[in-house]
């Protein structure tokens, strides 16, 4: 018969965003410890509040499985001696594996005779494991930040102040921290009171009573529920992001949604700084009207009930206007503040010991920046914008506006560059070269943002790996895998072309002028090195075949657009409904392509040609060579496959007919030299034999 188990750990307040880790990290040890001791069930669910994880498992047997195990040890000839007799080895295993040397017995594999052991064992009650179990589980976790309390060794995310530990109706007994535990939870800290659970299956509704919804899906789905009841009533249009309505989840166990209003003088401050002070500061979600534009309204989510709730949201009203006269206070001042003062105030800020100051960082940047426009021959104006985009892009790093919000870095730049009289493309450049900030966001609109943009991630780069400082494992303090994708998708999405290569030589040539602590060759082999695994993993996200990136990869990545374009043909040909006869093709190239790699390349002397088939082969692809390189310069890929694959017929019938490696040098170096110039127009498409069929 089974029961259902249960478990709750009872905390102070635990930090919004350790809540989702924390209790995806309780379910998966509690599964995995149920499977590790053999004890079925049928199924874990999950709960957390700000003051509560748990976890209910279903189903649960009041009994281990029984085991039988077979052990593999030593060969016969090891395990025992001329005489029969068993050997250090063999006795060895017996004492490791828990077993009598006589309960031994033989079993052949691969031709050899090894000794086997048999490990039976009853399984124990459920009820019997389940306290050192579920206490191994609780010591066991670990968190982002971890807290001590009074003269306890155990480190956890906050106290722990209770514990419920039922298996079907009886309590499981232990002790962490000097807690013992119980059936007894707690309610909400205001408006409930004790719950005692009389069995696992009424934890939900026990804590509901108390004002506690434990369901995480629930407790979500209601607080949408009542913003979108305000959002109906309103006609109003409420910004709801991902990232704050999760914690919003976790500060509250009984969520109660409310509106207020602040003063309309404040939407003369830009909205991106009053909803950055909304979100960040009180946590509100902002109220936009249909054309996206803010209104003096806010909504956000009581930890309670709706009494008193006009109450609630004037003390809520009373806060905000604190927090936005601070903000317009900033903007106001920030005003005062020049482009020219802003630049020369860079000098003063440290942007890395080995590295300079933020003006020296904003000088490379800039150094960078012509240098791509250069590279590109963009026109006199829209160089200039280049020139000055760069030059001013980091100067409202010492507002007060950024300082109080570092996440308007860009936003405010923008603003106050448009302001101060710049260029309508220089302004949104300093906003843009940010851009992207993150994993799907958008890459700047304009070339100007574009350029300026490449040439801030790749300094940033190249000066970290200049001085020694490259990403390890999961270490990367300076987001530089973030900063390089980044520098993909722009490349990716630009109508420019620029190679990878030539970005690495120009960010490496201004860094030169500094004095590199390291060779430029090794640091521009380790940028290869870099970008090659975010390239990888952008092809993988477009939903490319693990080895068609390897071949196409194989044959270089420098020019990320046609790498993209050279992926999706591969990708198609070797999934299409002729891939059979696509692998006779990829057969074909493999063979040349191997045989190739042993010559050093040459002239082909055709008068050399002894077969029939080396004639016919070379005149194939002599004759569509022209075709095949203007749509490889069209970048049609698919057409440039297509040509190249009608070199098969004759590949096959050159190898059936003719010995490459001849016993002639002459003839030998001949044959190689073509299959060489074959190969190279292969390998501008892909390394083919990397596909797995």
């Amino acid at each position: 018969m089974a029961k259902d188990l249960l478990l709750e750990i009872g905390l102070e307040e635990v930090p919004a965003r350790f809540v989702r880790g924390a209790i995806d990290q309780l379910k998966d040890k509690t599964e995995k410890w149920l499977q590790e001791s053999r004890i079925s069930f049928q199924a874990v669910k999950a709960y957390a509040t700000p003051r509560r994880l748990a976890v209910l498992v279903q189903g649960v047997a009041e009994k281990q499985e029984d085991s039988n195990e077979e052990a593999k040890g030593p060969s016969r000839k090891i395990a025992q001696d001329e005489a029969g007799n068993w050997s250090k080895a063999a006795l060895g295993f017996a004492r490791s594996q828990g077993v009598d040397p006589e309960s031994f017995y033989f079993q052949e594999l691969g031709g050899v005779e090894y000794v086997y052991a048999r490990k039976s064992s009853i399984g124990q009650e459920t009820s019997s494991l389940l306290a050192e179990g579920l206490q191994s589980i609780i010591t066991g976790m670990s968190f982002p930040k971890n807290m001590r309390w009074g003269s306890y060794e155990l480190r956890f995310v906050r106290p722990i102040r209770w514990l419920v530990a039922l298996f079907g109706q009886d309590v499981i007994p232990f002790e962490i921290t000097g807690v013992t535990t119980d059936r007894v939870s707690r309610g909400h800290r205001f408006l409930g009171k004790d719950a005692v659970i009389a069995e696992p299956s009424l934890y939900e509704a026990s804590l509901r009573e108390q004002q506690v919804i434990v369901d995480i899906e629930e407790r979500k789905a209601l607080i949408l529920k009542q913003i979108d009841e305000l959002k109906t009533q309103k006609g109003w249009q409420i910004a709801i992001k991902d990232d704050l309505l999760e914690e919003v989840l976790f500060l509250v166990e009984y969520p109660s949604a409310l509106f207020g209003s602040f003063d309309p003088s404040f939407l003369n401050i830009p909205q991106e700084v009053l909803i950055t002070s909304m979100r960040e500061h009180q946590r509100y979600f902002p109220v936009l009207d249909d054309q996206g534009k803010l209104l003096p309204f806010f909504v956000t989510v009581r930890n309670g009930d709706t009494r008193s709730i006009e109450t609630v949201a004037k003390g809520n009203e009373k806060v905000l206007r604190a927090r936005l006269s601070d903000a317009k206070f900033f903007y106001e001042e920030d005003h005062k503040l020049t482009i020219q003062h802003a630049l020369s105030k860079l000098e003063s800020i440290v942007y890395h010991e080995e590295l300079g100051t933020v003006a020296e960082k904003a000088r490379r940047v800039a150094n960078t920046a012509n240098a791509i426009a250069k590279t590109l021959k963009l026109d006199g104006e829209l160089a200039a914008d280049v020139s000055r985009a760069a030059e001013i892009c980091k100067f409202d790093l010492v507002s007060q506006m950024v300082y109080e919000f570092p996440e308007l870095q860009g936003i405010m730049g923008e603003d106050y560059a448009r302001k101060l009289g710049e260029r309508e493309a220089v302004a949104k450049a300093v906003n843009e070269h940010y851009q992207p900030r993150f994993s799907g966001d958008a890459v700047p609109s304009g070339t100007v943002g574009a350029i300026v943009s490449l040439a801030d991630k790749i300094d940033t780069i190249t000066g970290c790996f200049s001085i020694g400082i490259i990403p390890t494992g999961s270490q990367d303090p300076y987001a530089l895998r973030r900063q390089a994708a980044g520098i993909v998708a722009i490349l990716l999405a630009s109508p420019f072309k620029l190679k990878l290569d030539e970005l690495f030589g120009l960010s490496l040539a201004v860094h030169e002028q500094r004095g590199l602590k390291r060779s430029a060759a090794d640091v521009r082999k380790e940028l290869n090195d870099f970008f090659a695994l975010r390239v990888k993993n952008w092809l993988s996200e477009q939903g490319n075949r693990y080895d068609v990136i390897d071949a196409v990869m194989a044959t270089g990545f420098n020019d990320l657009a046609l790498t993209a374009n050279r992926a999706a043909a591969v990708g198609k040909a070797a999934a299409g409904d002729g891939k059979g006869e696509f692998k006779l093709v990829v057969e074909a190239f493999s063979r040349v392509s191997n045989l190739a790699a042993k010559s050093e390349g040459g002239e082909v002397n055709v008068s050399l040609f002894a077969e029939p088939a080396e004639a016919a082969l070379y005149d194939a692809w002599v004759n569509g060579r022209e075709a095949f390189h203007e749509a490889f310069r069209n970048r049609d890929i698919d057409k440039a496959i297509e040509l190249l694959s009608q070199l098969k017929p004759a590949i096959h019938a050159y190898f059936d007919s003719v010995m490459v490696m001849a016993p002639d040098e002459a003839v030998r170096a001949n044959r190689l030299a073509t299959l060489k110039g074959i190969a190279g127009d292969i390998g501008l498409i892909a390394d083919f034999s990397r596909l797995v069929w």
